[in-house]
C-alpha cells in the first residue's frame, strides 16, 4: 500500500487528472515563462501608457502597425501601444493591471509545478473586480476614458439605460459588497469584534498607565505605594485583572507595618498590575513558580476559602482545524485510484471471440404452424378451447402462449404435459400454468433446428457492455432473445448442478469470460478449485493479474483437495480480517469501505487498503463432500453466511445434486440457482425446489432460479481455443509480482502434540495465553489479531500453548478448547509448571 500511494504521489500533478488535455512538463515550463514575461511586458507597456501619458500619442501608431517608419513613444514599442490600447483603452482601463497579477502567478504556478486548480478561487475574483473596477471608474471618472476602459463606459451607459445613476450606483454598491463578504471576509461580525478588541486594548494601555509604579532618582520602587490598605479583607480584589504574571521569588509581610520586607529588590519582580496585598492573619509566605511559556498559562482566578488560597485553572480549547483534511488530500492528490499500478492494462477485445456463421434466430413458419395445430387439436380433444395463442421463438426453445376460454381449469392443461409432448414428437415439453406476471398459460417446445449462442453475441450487447453492476455476468439469451444479465454480488452466491455433458464447465467459463472483460484485475480475484485438473488450468497464465493463492501454495489453481480445506479456511481468515476493518471504518459492506478508503478517509498505516472481490469457483463439489466431508462444508456454510458483505462470492457447480452433497445449510444460503439438465425429478427438486430441469433439452439449456422467478437461458458457447486467447492476451500485459495473496492458515500439522521446551517458548507464551483463556477460544487467528502478530508467530504460540496443556488438539475448522477456565487458575499452572523445572 505504501508503494501504491508513493507512486500516486510521484505521479504527474492533477493537472493532467482534472483536465481534459495533458501536457508534459517541458512543456509547461516554456508556457509558464511566457505567462510570466507576457505580464512584465504588459506591466511595461501600462506603466508607460499611463505614466508618460505615450496612449494618446500612440493612437495614430495603434492603426497602422505595419508601418515601420513611424516610431511608438511606448517603452515597449509598437506591440506595447498595441496591448495598451487593446487592454486599457479599449477594455478594462485601469483595472486590466489585475491582468498582469494574473498571468504572473499563473505562470509561476507552471514553472514550479503547482496544482492549478488552487487558482481557481484567484482567477474569479480578480475577474469579478476586474468588472466591478472598470464599472466604478467609468461610473466616477467618465470624462477619463483610459480609467474606466471602453468596456467600462459601455456598460455604465447600458445600466444607466435602464436604471439610471442612482440604480447604477446601487448595483456597484452590491457588488463591493459581495467582494468584501466573500473575498476578502469582512462582515458585520468581524468589524464589530475588531472594534471590541481594539477597545479592550484601549482600556488595558489606560488601567496599565494608572496603575504604573513610580520610581525615585536611583532607579528603585517606591514600595510605599503597595501598603496593604486595611479595609481590603477579600483577596479577590487585590488584584485587577484575573491572570499574574508569573514571578519566582519569597517575601514575607511584617505584620506591624503591613510592608514587603525583602533584602534586595532583585530577588523579587512585583507585577505592575498589582494594587494591593492582602490583609494577612499571619506571616504568609507566597511562591509562583515561573512556566517555561507564559503564554501559553492558562487564566487563574484566585479564591479565598477558609484562609488558604487555591488557583482555580481554566483549561484552554483545543487547536482546531477549519479544513477537512481528508478532503484536502483528495484536492491535492485525487481519489485513490486501485488500478494505477496496472494503469495501462487493456481489457479483452471483442475480436478475440469467435464469430460463428449461424447466427441469428432462424424462424420455421412451417413447424410453427405445425406445432400451433398439434396443441390446439390437442386441447380440443380434451374439451378445452384456446380463446388466443401466441409464439416466441427462442434459440433453442419457442415458447407458446395460450389463453384458455373462461371456465377452464389451470391444472387440466398441466395434467396434458404428456400427451402434449407425444403430439408434437418433442423432447422436454414443459408447460408454465401461469406465467408469472401475465394471464398466459405457457408451452415451452423445443425447436428442431437449434441455435448457438455465441458468448461474442452476448459480451459484445449493449446489456451487458453498459451494466452498471458490482460483478456482472453474461450467462446467454432468454427465450424473448434477450441477454441474460445478472450481477453476482447482488445473488450473492451462485450454485450450479447438471448432468454430466449437460453444459456446465462451459457455464463456468462463460461467468470468469464475463467478469474479465468488465473488471480490473485491482477490482476482482479468482481462487479456481478444480479437482479434475483440467477445466480450469487455462487460467494460470492469469495468475499474477486476477488470482489468489496461499503463501505457500505454488499453483494458484487448486486441483488436490486436500489443499482446498486450508484454501477455504483462509478464506474465514481473509472473511473475519475484512470484517474488523469495515467496523474499524464504520462501514457495513466492502462498496462503502472502498468508496471510503478512494476518498482517503482511511489510513493505510492501520491496515487499511483497497479491498477486491474475490470471487471462488469449485467445479465438482461433489467431490470434495465425498472426500472431505464436514471439513469443507463448514467453511463453506460459514462463508455463504456471512460473506456477501465483504466481497467474497461463491460459484459451486456439481454433478450430482443430492441432499448429502448439497445440504440443507448450503441451500438456505445459496438463493441463486442454475440447473442444466438432471435425469429425474427429484434432483430438479433438489437443486430448484421445483420441477422442469429433468425437461430440458441439454448442450447449455438451463433454468436460473433467483428464489420463486424461474427463468429459462441458452447459456452462451466459449469454446477452449476462445479462452485460451483472452488469457494469452492478458498474460502477455504487465502484471503483479505475485498473485493475490490469502492469509497463512497452519492445518492439521499444528495439531502434532509437541514437547517444547520450557527455555525455547516464545517471549509473548504469558501474555498469548492470558488472551486465549479470556477469551476461551484457542486459534492462531485471535493471537494474530490481539497481538498484531504474523500467522507463523501465532502458529507457533499455538502449537507451544497445546504442548503446554493450555489448549486442545487442533479440531478442523473449529477453534480449539481451553482447558484452563480463568486467569486464577493460569497463574497457579504456570507457577507449578515453573517450580516443577
Amino acid at each position: 500500500m505504501a508503494k501504491q500511494v508513493k507512486k500516486e504521489n510521484t505521479k504527474s500533478d492533477e493537472l493532467g487528472e482534472k483536465l481534459p488535455w495533458k501536457m508534459k512538463r517541458q512543456y509547461k515550463v516554456v508556457f509558464g515563462c511566457l505567462l510570466v514575461i507576457l505580464s512584465i511586458g504588459l506591466l511595461t507597456a501600462f506603466i508607460s501608457y499611463f505614466l508618460f501619458m505615450h496612449g494618446e500619442n500612440d493612437q495614430s501608431i495603434v492603426t497602422a502597425l505595419s508601418d515601420r517608419n513611424k516610431p511608438a513613444e511606448n517603452w515597449l514599442g509598437k506591440v506595447g501601444a498595441f496591448l495598451a490600447d487593446f487592454f486599457i483603452y479599449q477594455g478594462f482601463g485601469a483595472a486590466s493591471f489585475l491582468f498582469v497579477k494574473l498571468f504572473f502567478i499563473t505562470g509561476a504556478f507552471m514553472v514550479l509545478d503547482l496544482p492549478l486548480k488552487k487558482l481557481k478561487s484567484t482567477w474569479f475574483w480578480d475577474l469579478f473586480a476586474i468588472i466591478i473596477l472598470s464599472i466604478l471608474f467609468g461610473f466616477f471618472a467618465n470624462s477619463i476614458p483610459e480609467l474606466g476602459g471602453t468596456i467600462g463606459f459601455e456598460m455604465n451607459q447600458f445600466f444607466q439605460d435602464y436604471i439610471g445613476k442612482i440604480g447604477t450606483f446601487l448595483v456597484l454598491i452590491f457588488g463591493l459588497v459581495i467582494y468584501l463578504l466573500f473575498k476578502i471576509k469582512i462582515s458585520p461580525d468581524s468589524i464589530k469584534i475588531f472594534f471590541e478588541k481594539k477597545q479592550k486594548e484601549f482600556k488595558e494601555d489606560i488601567d496599565a498607565m494608572k496603575s504604573k509604579p513610580s520610581e525615585d532618582a536611583s532607579g528603585a520602587y517606591n514600595l510605599e505605594e503597595y501598603a496593604v490598605e486595611e479595609s481590603k479583607d477579600d483577596l479577590d480584589e487585590a488584584f485587577e485583572e484575573p491572570y499574574i504574571k508569573p514571578v519566582t521569588s519569597q517575601f514575607e509581610i511584617n505584620k506591624e507595618t503591613l510592608k514587603p520586607t525583602i533584602s534586595s529588590y532583585s530577588e523579587i519582580e512585583l507585577e505592575p498590575t498589582l494594587k494591593s496585598e492582602p490583609k494577612p492573619s499571619a506571616s504568609l509566605s507566597l511562591e509562583i513558580e515561573q512556566p517555561i511559556t507564559p503564554k501559553a498559562e492558562p487564566a487563574k482566578e484566585i479564591i479565598k476559602t477558609n484562609d488558604e488560597a487555591f488557583v482555580i485553572e481554566k483549561s484552554q480549547d483545543e487547536d482546531t482545524v477549519e479544513e477537512n483534511l481528508a478532503a484536502k488530500l483528495v484536492a491535492d492528490f485525487g481519489l485513490f485510484d486501485p488500478k494505477l499500478e496496472l494503469s495501462n492494462y487493456k481489457f479483452p477485445t471483442i475480436d478475440l471471440l469467435k464469430e460463428y456463421s449461424s447466427v441469428g434466430i432462424t424462424i420455421n413458419q412451417e413447424e410453427l404452424e405445425d406445432n400451433k395445430n398439434n396443441i390446439v387439436e390437442t386441447l380440443r380433444n380434451y374439451k378445452i378451447d384456446i380463446a388466443q395463442i401466441k409464439a416466441t421463438v427462442g434459440p433453442s426453445v419457442t415458447l407458446y402462449e395460450i389463453v384458455p376460454e373462461a371456465g377452464i381449469r389451470i391444472s387440466k392443461i398441466k395434467s396434458l404435459e404428456d400427451d402434449i409432448a407425444l403430439s408434437l414428437s418433442a423432447l422436454g415439453i414443459r408447460i408454465i400454468a401461469p406465467i408469472p406476471g401475465k394471464g398466459t398459460i405457457g408451452i415451452e417446445v423445443p425447436n428442431k433446428n437449434p441455435t448457438m449462442v455465441p458468448m461474442k453475441t452476448v459480451i459484445a450487447s449493449a446489456k451487458f457492455q453498459e451494466a452498471e453492476m458490482e460483478l456482472p455476468i453474461a450467462l446467454g439469451k432468454t427465450i424473448s432473445n434477450e441477454t441474460f444479465v445478472f450481477d453476482l454480488a447482488k445473488m450473492p452466491h451462485l450454485l450450479m448442478a447438471g448432468a454430466t455433458g449437460q453444459g456446465k464447465s462451459v457455464g463456468l467459463n462463460a461467468v470468469l469470460t464475463s467478469l474479465l472483460y468488465k473488471k480490473h484485475p485491482a477490482e476482482v480475484k479468482f481462487v479456481l478449485v478444480d479437482p479434475k485438473k483440467v477445466e480450469l488450468t487455462l487460467f494460470n497464465k492469469i495468475e499474477r493479474h486476477y488470482l489468489a493463492k496461499l503463501p505457500d501454495s505454488e499453483d494458484a489453481i487448486i486441483t488436490d483437495n486436500s489443499k482446498v480445506i486450508n484454501t477455504l479456511n483462509s478464506l474465514c481468515i481473509e472473511m473475519d480480517n475484512r470484517y474488523s476493518l469495515l467496523k474499524d471504518a464504520m462501514v457495513r459492506n466492502i462498496k462503502e469501505y472502498n468508496e471510503k478508503f478512494k476518498q482517503r478517509k482511511l489510513n493505510p498505516e492501520n491496515g487499511h487498503q483497497f479491498l477486491p472481490y474475490i470471487v471462488l469457483v469449485v467445479d465438482e463439489f461433489a467431490d470434495l463432500i465425498m472426500t472431505a466431508g464436514k471439513e469443507v462444508e463448514t467453511p463453506i456454510a460459514r462463508l455463504a453466511q456471512l460473506a456477501r458483505a465483504i466481497g467474497i462470492h461463491l460459484i459451486i457447480a456439481t454433478q450430482r445434486p443430492s441432499v448429502n452433497v448439497i445440504t440443507g445449510m448450503i441451500k438456505a444460503n445459496f438463493p441463486a440457482r442454475i440447473a442444466f439438465r438432471v435425469t429425474s425429478k427429484i434432483d430438479s427438486r433438489t437443486i430448484l425446489d421445483s420441477g422442469g430441469a429433468d425437461q430440458l433439452i441439454g448442450r447449455g439449456d438451463l433454468l436460473f432460479s433467483n428464489g420463486n422467478d424461474l427463468v429459462r437461458v441458452q447459456c452462451a458457447f466459449v469454446d477452449t481455443p476462445e479462452v485460451e486467447k483472452i488469457v494469452d492476451y492478458i498474460g502477455s500485459q504487465k502484471a503483479y509480482a505475485s498473485a493475490f495473496m490469502l492469509p497463512e492458515y497452519v492445518g492439521e500439522e499444528s495439531s502434532v502434540k509437541l514437547d517444547i521446551d520450557i527455555s525455547e517458548r516464545d517471549s509473548m507464551f504469558r501474555e498469548a495465553a492470558e488472551i486465549i483463556v479470556t477469551a476461551q477460544q484457542g486459534s492462531a487467528s485471535l493471537l494474530q489479531r490481539k497481538l498484531k502478530l504474523g500467522y507463523n508467530r501465532a502458529g507457533r504460540l499455538i502449537d507451544q500453548l497445546e504442548a503446554a496443556g493450555i489448549v486442545g488438539p487442533f479440531e478442523g475448522s473449529k477453534a480449539r478448547s481451553v482447558n484452563i477456565p480463568d486467569l486464577v487458575a493460569l497463574d497457579q499452572f504456570l507457577n507449578n509448571e515453573q517450580n516443577n523445572n
